[in-house]
């Protein structure tokens, strides 16, 4: 026996020369990394496909449902793009000025602001009896019910804290009846800032 042969190795193990036996590790080691390898990259696949078609179901049909309503959805017609919307100018507002108060002269005094503001002045007195003495806010706008749909915007703007009121007549006239609260119509630049908002068209609501 060479020495170079450990003990207890003979037969094709044994050593002669310059030859050695070559020890092979076991081949079920590699065996089980590789299929480990192959479990993770499968589970990787699926697990991404099945992000995927979470994605289509979900994200995607919600994003062309919604791209589809915005392009059925369209705007509707403002406001201003009928002439029966859009409030009238000052001097197509004819107001009758009547003073509910015990103070002398307000009545005039009112009338010939509101007409220095462009507004066509009618009567100008003392408040009927139903109102006389018994206003009292700043002042009470009284008119036919057509005038809901712009006279009374347009009045309003000069005399803040005015209410409004209907009756039957059928004219388009406007009366302007001072109250006891009643001190100065509504300074100028502040009734004109207020007319042009009040003119300046709004933004169209979509209809879908």
């Amino acid at each position: 026996m060479s020495m170079l042969t450990p003990p207890g190795m003979g037969g094709k193990y044994r050593i002669t020369g310059d030859v050695y036996p070559r020890m092979r590790r076991p081949h079920r080691r590699r065996r089980i990394v590789l299929a480990s390898a192959a479990a993770v990259v499968v589970l990787g696949a699926a697990g991404w496909g099945t992000l995927q078609l979470v994605d289509v179901f979900s994200g995607d049909g919600a994003r062309k449902t919604t791209a589809g309503k915005q392009a059925d959805c369209k705007p509707a017609p403002t406001p201003s793009a009928t002439a029966a919307a859009k409030p009238p100018k000052p001097a197509q507002v004819t107001v009758n000025v009547y003073n509910a108060t015990p103070r002398k002269g307000l009545a005039k005094a009112t009338a010939d602001e509101l007409k220095k503001r462009g507004f066509a002045i009618g009567k100008v007195g003392n408040a009927p009896a139903a109102y006389d003495k018994k206003v009292p806010g700043a002042g009470v706008l009284l008119g036919a019910p057509t005038a809901t749909k712009g006279a009374f915007a347009v009045l309003g703007t000069q005399l803040a804290g005015a209410t409004t009121k209907v009756d039957a007549r059928t004219t388009a006239d406007v009366d302007l009846i001072i109250g006891t609260a009643f001190k100065n119509l509504s300074p100028k630049a502040t009734a004109d800032a207020a007319l042009m908002a009040l003119n300046k068209p709004r933004p169209a609501p979509t209809r879908c």
